[in-house]
């Protein structure tokens, strides 16, 4: 009996995967031989433009799907759209993420649903709808955190907590979900200023630079490597965060 090896490579689904890092994720765990599930939300052309890339690549290795990670039922369905597309799931890199300020004195109830639903509420229970696929298939969970969740960073109160819950969910998952399945994180430093300069202005930008140790902005490849590293050459590490920041939390 043949064997399709394409039917037995792994499915990874990448949360937030149509721009940014969230797409070098998955250019980078494509070429490392994964087939990828890559979601977006409102990314519609810039999804489907990189699965059409990496089909053409290698055929039927990847698809793109859409959904409103605010929308707790969504999130199931989601994961019932990538098995029934690819036939499994090997494992979960929970990447998208709102970020924006929310000074205290000015935070409303939907910023805090928005910035806490993508940051901690969707990882959480994106994760529930996997854990079955992923138990059979030994597979594993990436959480994309922040080296904020340990260092705040002040005009950001409920960004900052959402990634420390993040970053407890972690482990909490790891202890929840072991043996069969390894649950990590990447914690990632100045890697990609945001699409809104305001937010960060050059003399901010300047001081962050000045305060990590390699003295530059890391690419989101860096990320990526990370993120290869936990889902495919790391049997024997779960529990974990990975901090690429430069060597910032060293001495922040």
């Amino acid at each position: 009996m043949n064997v399709d090896p394409a039917a037995i490579s792994p499915v990874i689904l990448v949360t937030g995967a149509a721009r940014r890092v969230g797409a070098e994720i998955v250019r980078t765990l494509h070429a490392a031989g994964a087939r990828v599930a890559i979601h977006y939300y409102r990314s519609r052309a810039e999804a489907t433009a990189l699965a059409a890339t990496l089909n053409a690549q290698r055929p039927e290795s990847a698809a793109a799907f859409a959904a409103d990670l605010l929308d707790v039922a969504a999130l199931s369905e989601l994961v019932d759209h990538v098995v029934a597309r690819f036939g499994r799931l090997d494992g979960l890199v929970n990447n998208a993420s709102s970020f924006y300020p929310t000074k205290v004195g000015a935070t409303d109830t939907a910023a805090w649903d928005d910035l806490v639903g993508t940051n901690l509420k969707a990882p959480l229970f994106l994760a529930q709808a996997a854990a079955p696929h992923l138990v059979q298939a030994g597979g594993s969970i990436v959480n994309i955190t922040d080296i904020h969740a340990v260092r705040p960073l002040k005009g950001y109160a409920v960004y900052c907590a959402a990634k420390a819950g993040l970053l407890g969910l972690t482990r909490a998952l790891a202890v929840e979900l072991g043996p069969a399945v390894r649950v990590n994180a990447v914690a990632p430093g100045a890697i990609e200023w945001p699409d809104n300069a305001m937010d960060f202005p050059p003399a901010q930008r300047e001081a962050i630079v000045a305060h990590t140790l390699l003295a530059r902005v890391g690419e989101p490849a860096d990320i990526a490597r990370a993120v290869k590293f936990l889902i495919f050459d790391a049997p024997y590490v779960t529990g974990q965060v990975i901090n690429v920041d430069g060597g910032r939390t060293a001495h922040l």
